[in-house]
């Protein structure tokens, strides 16, 4: 089915997660560009403020406070929005917590738990907005965006549950392009890869390390994925990684997984661990809302701003040229990745 997708000057947008993070930054640059929005977090207080600094500067938004885990509860969050705005074009599905922790020391509640935000979450927001989208038959369509990860394809150590309920994202988001493309709903459905990216990630976190945690090298600006989220809105695209590091690490566990599990074991054991004796277990958002309004942690260390693969994977007409030069690379970092086992 042909249709486009309005620029986001002209559209309604859902943005679940707002307060923190992605979704914070999300927002805010949503909302310079004209969008209407609908904003979704579990802490009613600081929607409040971020829909007030929103309208301060022109913008519009209103708070809905609910739970992604809650399916009526997100069902209020679609009916607000089309009473509201009459109603919505893109709904961005970007809550997501973790825990740290080896898999036999988390208890089997919060994995759980876990599960409920970062997989029932993603599922309630994308059936309501697929059952909506898919009766707009004006030409006009709509988009739904979710959040994946680095860890949609590939493992990562001390992260066992996130990693599982990423993998489950992209088995339902992609179940849901084709059932949507084979009925020609004018519905584009996107995945969004982010490698690791300074937010509120690790302080958000329930750790079960004796040690704080941290994310592995590279870190990418929250900013990147906030412009994949606006690319996605207004262009249909199967999926968008942020970050050159998270194409390499899906390429490699996927052509070289035994090559992948070797250097990863080692590589993700050590670089998630700080010197810096754990907090509280309780001050984490995996049960409750956590630090909010806050868009960065300012971790240690590099954080890259920009990403030229990300820049060209936007470009379809670039695509071939990009697969090429991707496979190049990734093929050399494999060989390094040899020579350094080998030594």
């Amino acid at each position: 089915m042909n249709y486009t997708l309005k620029p986001l000057a002209e559209q309604v947008s859902v943005i679940t997660g707002a307060t923190s993070g992605v979704g914070l930054v999300t927002a805010r640059k949503a909302a310079r560009r004209g969008a209407k929005l609908i904003l979704v977090a579990r802490n009613e207080v600081a929607l409040d403020q971020l829909c007030d600094e929103i309208r301060e500067q022109g913008g519009q938004a209103i708070p809905v406070k609910a739970d992604v885990c809650d399916a009526e509860q997100m069902r209020n969050v679609a009916v607000k929005a089309v009473e509201v705005f009459s109603q919505f074009d893109t709904w961005l599905n970007n809550v997501g917590v973790s825990i740290f922790g080896a898999v036999s020391d988390v208890p089997l509640d919060d994995q759980r738990k876990l599960f409920d935000t970062n997989y029932w979450g993603v599922v309630h927001g994308s059936l309501l907005a697929a059952q909506y989208l898919r009766g707009q038959q004006d030409g006009g369509g709509g988009a739904i965006i979710n959040m994946g990860s680095e860890a949609s394809d590939a493992p990562i150590a001390l992260q066992s549950t996130y990693v599982a309920s990423k993998h489950a994202v992209t088995g339902c988001t992609d179940s849901l392009r084709l059932e949507l493309a084979s009925v020609q709903a004018p519905v584009s459905v996107t995945l969004i890869r982010p490698a690791a990216l300074d937010t509120m990630f690790v302080k958000h976190a329930k750790n079960y390390l004796d040690v704080e945690p941290k994310l592995a090298p590279p870190i990418y600006d929250p900013a990147l994925a906030a412009d994949a989220n606006f690319h996605a809105a207004t262009h249909p695209h199967r999926d968008l990684f942020v970050g050159a590091a998270a194409k390499l690490m899906s390429w490699s566990a996927y052509h070289a997984p035994g090559l992948f599990d070797r250097m990863a074991s080692t590589l993700f054991s050590r670089s998630q661990r700080t010197d810096t004796p754990a907090r509280p277990r309780e001050e984490n958002a995996l049960h409750a809302s956590g630090r909010d309004m806050q868009e960065r942690e300012g971790m240690d260390g590099v954080v890259f701003r920009s990403c030229p693969y990300t820049a060209m994977a936007k470009r379809p007409r670039l695509s071939g040229a990009l697969a090429i030069g991707a496979t190049v690379l990734a093929c050399a970092a494999l060989t390094r990745m040899r020579r350094h086992a080998a030594d």
